[in-house]
């Protein structure tokens, strides 16, 4: 029996929070998910079998990275995205619209999109919606994720609404040249993002626009760019209950476990982040019991593994030999600590959603929450 192009059915709640399943032909994402960030093809310091035995279903792809090197249309010629990386599960790839905000010095915004000059060699460049779906098409992606402006934070009211109504109407056009392409709108799912910053009004003028044209999903952007946690979570409280509710929810770049916590507890089901692969690469680890900097000295005589309740190849050596590694140089040591992060945090996804299912969410996050609300103390 061959599955749909895109589903998503909700089987339990424990308050806002919903434990779901996406059905795509690609396979299933069960929900709430993390996405590992696989930016130029490739989730850092790991193979994609790697990254699939870590529990991983879906992974990120980068649409302004990929345009840049190797070229769309050259991945297009190699048999897709999927077929490139050797990823058979779902991708989703971004539309470029926080790499336009990050690129304030190179890029100049108008109606028919951005102008940039490549941060690789400074080759002038004009990202539109047509041309993000494009490109996304090109790559294969399963979620193809709207085109828009990420609006930076503080921003004025006024600004923020200018930006969200420019993202709004791209979002149109985006919608309109993904349906476009016969073949990408038969076996792909379109998801809008809802902009607005810090503002409960243009978040929900934001809602009302893209309901209105209609997608298979919805992200919450304009987060985790520098609000602190504190207003992200207020901004959920009145900007998630604003999207559908048949649909699945994506808070763009978050994060933090804390932040995961506050948002699954708000309704939210899909999430990305650089943040366990690059602490990976860093020598931070995170635990059941709270961060580890595997760096410091403390550890350099400690005979225990990093972590017996996460299940990875880091679990077979000692804190020791990890502070080592680190310490010397080695490539293994973020190939390890790598694996450890995406495995605590497929774990962490898990134990969310069983905790939804057997209606304990409130007790499970607060347990979670005693490891990591103190920042980043390590435990003992």
């Amino acid at each position: 029996m061959s599955r749909p192009r895109f589903a998503f059915k909700i089987s339990a709640r424990d308050g806002a929070a919903r434990r779901g399943r996406i059905t795509m032909q690609r396979g299933t994402i069960e929900t709430p998910a993390f996405m590992p960030v696989g930016t130029a093809a490739t989730v850092k310091a790991m193979l994609p079998g790697s990254v699939g035995a870590t529990g991983a279903e879906i992974i990120l792809a980068n649409t302004y990275h990929l345009m840049l090197r190797p070229g769309a249309e050259r991945i297009a010629r190699l048999g897709g995205l999927h077929a490139f990386m050797r990823w058979e599960r779902p991708i989703l790839t971004d539309s470029g619209g926080y790499q336009v905000m990050s690129l304030a010095e190179l890029r100049r915004i108008d109606e028919k999109g951005v102008a940039f000059r490549s941060h690789l060699d400074g080759a002038r460049h004009l990202l539109t919606p047509e041309r993000s779906m494009e490109i996304q098409g090109l790559l294969g992606a399963d979620i193809v994720m709207a085109f828009d402006e990420c609006t930076p934070f503080p921003a004025s009211h006024e600004d923020a609404r200018e930006s969200m109504e420019l993202s709004m109407r791209w979002a149109a056009r985006s919608r309109a040249a993904f349906d476009g392409n016969a073949e990408q709108a038969s076996r792909a799912a379109l998801f809008g993002i809802q902009q607005g910053s810090v503002y409960p009004d243009l978040r929900e003028a934001s809602s009302k626009a893209l309901t209105g044209i209609g997608f298979d999903g919805y992200a919450v952007g304009g987060l985790a760019v520098g609000e602190g946690h504190d207003a992200m979570v207020e901004t959920l409280d009145h900007c998630v209950p604003m999207l559908p509710e048949a649909a699945p929810r994506y808070l763009m770049g978050v994060g933090k476990p804390a932040d995961i916590i506050a948002a699954v507890e708000r309704g939210i089901d899909m999430f990305d982040c650089v943040l366990p692969t690059r602490s990976g690469r860093t020598g931070q680890a995170f635990t059941w019991r709270g961060p580890v900097n595997i760096k410091n000295a403390r550890h350099r005589d400690d005979p225990r593994p990093l972590d017996e309740d996460v299940e990875s190849p880091a679990r077979d050596f000692s804190r020791a030999y990890l502070h080592h590694l680190f310490r010397s140089g080695e490539i293994l040591g973020a190939m390890l600590l790598t694996w450890h992060n995406l495995a605590f945090y497929q774990a962490l996804m898990a134990r969310l959603r069983a905790a939804i299912e057997a209606g304990h969410l409130a007790e499970e996050a607060a347990a979670i929450r005693a490891c990591y609300d103190g920042g980043d103390i390590e435990p003992l």
